[in-house]
């Protein structure tokens, strides 16, 4: 399949690589490696990688605002998005073809070219898979991104790297394309100290049930009270992985700005991603997030996740 895809990219002049809403250090990283490594091999293609701005990831690059004549006689293609309706930045059926690369479980069939790894540690890692297996020139910049893509979505390593080609990826990083470790940590773990501050809220305010979940509800107020926004909310969530009892734990944060109320979860055993679809979310089966109506139906999940770590605990899940 890399061989057609190569093929599709060579077609087309003009290629507009998309990724999910909210994106977080794996999907950026991927999609502007991979924007870096077309133009690197292709230098007469025209590249766009759209989507939200996020500031605090501005150093992965900087993105490209839709426009009508982007989507003439254009290839889309999609990463590190298992669903249709969660593409950031674009509109799916103004495309000639499409191309999917991703790592997560499925939930929409829509490219018949495409490369889906569940077992892969991120969509960097695939992208990275594709350059080496067809001798693609990787720039410096590209790399960095990679590393980045796969050290977040594994939280150094801390889960979602099963398979030894992804160290093999990291290594030939480090030794082929000279990234240098240390310096990229310093870049992507960085933070301000309201983010530290709202961690200690989070871990102030979790209530956990005796079933092994914890949650906490955070309102516009306490966002403004520390000085960050709803979207900070997913720079701590991993760090709850190694708390005794602790199976399942969620964060719901009021987004006064969108009319929405920010989910993020995760799991250490308890599949929680066909839930999160069902509110119009979804991501890994033990990583997910979705974008709620109201916390009436933060709510709501708390009741189901709850119900499911129990089943878990009886060792019926």
């Amino acid at each position: 399949m890399e061989e057609k895809i190569l093929e599709l990219i060579k077609k087309y002049k003009k290629i507009v690589i998309a990724r999910h809403v909210g994106g977080d250090p794996d999907a950026l990283g991927a999609t502007f490696a991979l924007k870096e490594i077309i133009l690197e091999n292709f230098k007469e293609k025209e590249v766009y990688v759209v989507g939200t701005s996020i500031s605090r990831f501005k150093f992965f690059g900087t993105h490209d605002k839709i426009t009508d004549d982007m989507y003439e006689n254009s290839l889309l293609i999609a990463l590190d998005l298992p669903d249709i309706k969660r593409l950031d930045g674009a509109d799916f059926n103004k495309f000639k073809e499409v191309v999917k690369i991703d790592h997560h479980p499925e939930i929409d069939k829509f490219s018949d070219n495409e490369i889906i790894d569940i077992d892969a540690s991120s969509a960097s890692e695939l992208i990275a898979r594709f350059a080496y297996k067809l001798n693609l020139r990787i720039p410096h910049h590209a790399a960095e991104n990679i590393f980045m893509g796969i050290i977040a979505d594994t939280n150094r390593f801390l889960f979602g790297a099963n398979k030894p080609e992804s160290y093999k990826i990291i290594l030939k990083l480090i030794e082929e394309e000279h990234v240098k470790p240390n310096e990229l940590y310093e870049i992507l773990y960085k933070r301000n100290m309201a983010e530290v501050r709202l961690e200690g809220f989070i871990s102030l305010n979790m209530k956990m049930t005796k079933n092994g979940l914890g949650y906490v509800k955070i309102t516009d107020k306490d966002l403004r009270e520390y000085g960050v926004d709803s979207a900070s909310v997913g720079s701590v969530m991993n760090n709850y992985n190694f708390i005794h009892g602790l199976i399942c734990w969620v964060v719901f944060s009021e987004d006064i700005k969108n009319g929405v109320i920010r989910t993020s979860a995760r799991s250490r055993g308890v599949k929680i991603n066909k839930l999160f679809e069902q509110y119009n979310g979804g991501g890994h089966i033990y990583a997910c997030g979705a974008k709620l109506k109201g916390f009436n139906e933060a709510d709501e999940i708390i009741d189901k996740l709850d119900e499911l770590c129990k089943h878990y605990n009886e060792g019926e899940l």
